[in-house]
């Protein structure tokens, strides 16, 4: 297991020793949560659906010592990422500037107001990590999950992994972003060998065990994209809130109380290709205007801005809804369809595991409109050189592609796709060992004593 294996013990005492050199002391505990990488089941957490990542090994790893004033320090092993201190009574978090340790403060205020505590104590924290940043492997919703179990390591307190999921998924919206869950809920949820399919309202996770004849690759594109920086994230969100708001008004249901694209297929109660029809049947592909949204809504353009939009999207002019529905409901289906294939493993599994990740990437690129030129050509070169099925993964605009490679092709797969996107001419890649790797399913959040 992790907290056994010789290269974890040597990460571990580097970080006490520099913790040491920090603070003058020596860390009570370390807590450990893992980045992830979503297999299939893109933007569709924040709408209610299904998705299906697994945990990579990468994480974010605190050094933890409790102290006795109500000082909080936050320091990080890399250097391009500021110290920072604060009182542990007093958090406030900035939305204007997504800066690193706002995560962190994050997982403190989510945990500190689950049990209504006004005073908090303090303590020194040394922060280290291996997921990329910007990288769509959720290396900032990893930060949040550590920051949370430190927190509660630190009060003496315990939760379920599921009640430390919840609490996280929504303290991380103190930072602006209106995100789904999926990112704290495998770091959680997450144990070693088996990918998960989470379920939300209730939260659940239930294994799903991936074909042993393959790989998942994981390519990143080296163009980063800050969710919480850039309002693409949040305009999704809110397209596919009026989206559901429309297809239920247009089947008479009570519009006003919807708010996600699963409520209204739940409260038809009709199959998910069903609901692809009435999105066929309701809305229409050319771009809405809020004006547009007002008069099917039957509201004025003030109640649009004041109950509706979120602060951060209430300028923007056009909204396309159609195509986002028709996104978030073929990609639920792809989800359950992906779980069946690994239930079942048919023969031919890879190459219908593989069709899907395509299917999905289209979907994401045409409809979602959320990738990106470079993660095109990712995906491209991927599937050229061996791939069965290439997808971006994370938010998009940016960040990883995923790819499924039949496990006898892995090396040839890794050399083709370093030398066609990696070493390019023009030396515009600062080729990273971090931007090309196989993975396989890593283990969950895990907190440890210092011996």
């Amino acid at each position: 297991s992790l907290s056994e294996s010789p290269c974890f013990s040597y990460v571990l005492l580097k970080l006490k020793e520099m913790f040491n050199s920090k603070f003058g002391s020596i860390p009570k505990f370390y807590v450990r949560a893992p980045g992830r990488v979503n297999i299939i089941g893109e933007h569709i957490d924040y709408c209610g659906y299904s998705v299906l990542p697994m945990a990579v090994e990468q994480d974010v790893l605190i050094a933890v010592e409790p102290v006795k004033t109500y000082a909080l320090q936050l320091a990080n092993t890399n250097p391009l990422y500021p110290d920072f201190s604060t009182s542990a009574n007093n958090v406030q978090i900035d939305k204007t500037k997504p800066l690193w340790h706002n995560y962190f403060l994050c997982g403190l205020k989510g945990i500190q107001e689950h049990f209504g505590l006004s005073n908090l104590t303090g303590m020194n924290c040394l922060v280290d990590g291996n997921i990329p940043p910007s990288s769509g492997l959720s290396s900032s919703s990893a930060l949040v999950c550590c920051a949370g179990l430190v927190t509660l390591t630190v009060l003496g307190r315990s939760l379920s992994k599921v009640e430390l999921a919840e609490i996280c998924a929504k303290s991380e919206r103190y930072i602006g972003t209106e995100g789904g869950g999926m990112d704290q809920s495998i770091s959680f949820l997450a144990e070693e060998g088996t990918a998960k399919l989470i379920e939300f309202s209730p939260l659940r996770a239930t294994d799903v065990k991936l074909p042993s004849g393959a790989v998942f690759v994981i390519a990143n594109s080296c163009v980063e994209m800050n969710k919480a920086a850039t309002s693409h994230f949040n305009i999704r969100v809110m397209e596919c809130r009026l989206a559901a708001k429309l297809l239920a008004k247009y089947k008479s249901l009570q519009w006003d109380k919807v708010l996600r694209l699963e409520e209204v297929q739940a409260k038809l109660g009709i199959s998910l290709e069903e609901m692809l029809s009435v999105t066929e049947d309701a809305l229409h592909p050319e771009p809405y205007n809020p004006e547009e949204i007002c008069r099917c809504l039957g509201i004025s353009l003030e109640e649009l801005r004041t109950q509706i939009l979120s602060p951060n999207t209430q300028d923007v002019l056009i909204f396309k809804l159609y195509q986002r529905a028709k996104h978030v409901y073929s990609e639920a289906a792809r989800v359950l369809q992906f779980k069946k294939i690994c239930e079942e493993a048919p023969e031919n599994m890879v190459q219908l595991l593989g069709e899907l990740m395509n299917q999905s990437h289209m979907s994401c690129r045409d409809m979602y409109e959320c990738s990106c030129p470079e993660l095109d050509q990712l995906v491209d070169i991927c599937r050229k050189f061996g791939a069965q099925g290439s997808r971006l993964t994370g938010a998009g605009w940016g960040g990883c592609t995923v790819s499924i490679v039949p496990a006898d092709r892995l090396p040839s797969f890794l050399a083709n796709v370093h030398k066609a996107y990696y070493q390019r001419s023009d030396g515009s890649l600062a080729p990273e060992k971090q931007s090309l790797f196989a993975t396989k399913p890593g283990g969950g959040a895990l907190v440890l004593l210092e011996a």
